[in-house]
């Protein structure tokens, strides 16, 4: 049995203030959102990832995997979705047990109405606090560990329902 590699005194610091700004700036994204646009931010990303693709159409598992979902909780998302007209689903017709789902023009014109106040909200909340260089440095840290965290398999993979 390995011994453990306890924290030492700043690296504990940086991790706890690195967990309550994280904390903190995705509750005021999702507070913004909801607020704003009745949009949780959770739905919002489905609705970007699905907007950035051809024929604004992704395969759920391939929406999953992008959005860290578990299957069933994306689909729980998607079926909201769908009761606002938002997206639809569709079957896959390269794989029968496949499905697409497809982001609406309702969708598209939801996502474009909400999508200034969140600008200004991630604006607000990130990088108005921060000056070019830490911008730089944060985008460096941030690309460094979502390369180790997906080499890695982030040890434990996706989270589940």
């Amino acid at each position: 049995m390995s011994e453990t590699r306890w924290l030492s005194p700043d690296e504990q610091r940086t991790w706890r203030a690195y967990l309550t700004a994280h904390r903190l700036l995705l509750d005021e994204i999702d507070a913004q959102l909801r607020r704003d646009s009745g949009i949780p931010h959770a739905y919002y990303e489905i609705l970007v990832r699905l907007s950035e693709t051809p024929g604004r159409t992704l395969r759920m598992s391939v929406l999953a995997e992008g959005t860290r979902v578990s299957a069933s909780r994306l689909s729980h998302a998607i079926t909201r979705l769908e009761e606002r007209g938002w997206v639809r689903r569709e079957d896959c017709p390269t794989d029968r047990r496949g499905q697409l789902a497809v982001l609406t023009d309702d969708g598209f014109a939801a996502l474009a109405a909400a999508a200034p106040g969140h600008v200004e909200a991630v604006r607000r909340a990130l990088f108005d606090a921060l000056d070019a260089e830490q911008v730089q440095s944060l985008g460096t840290i941030s690309r460094i560990l979502a390369d180790h965290l997906d080499a890695t398999g982030g040890e434990t993979g996706p989270p589940e329902a």
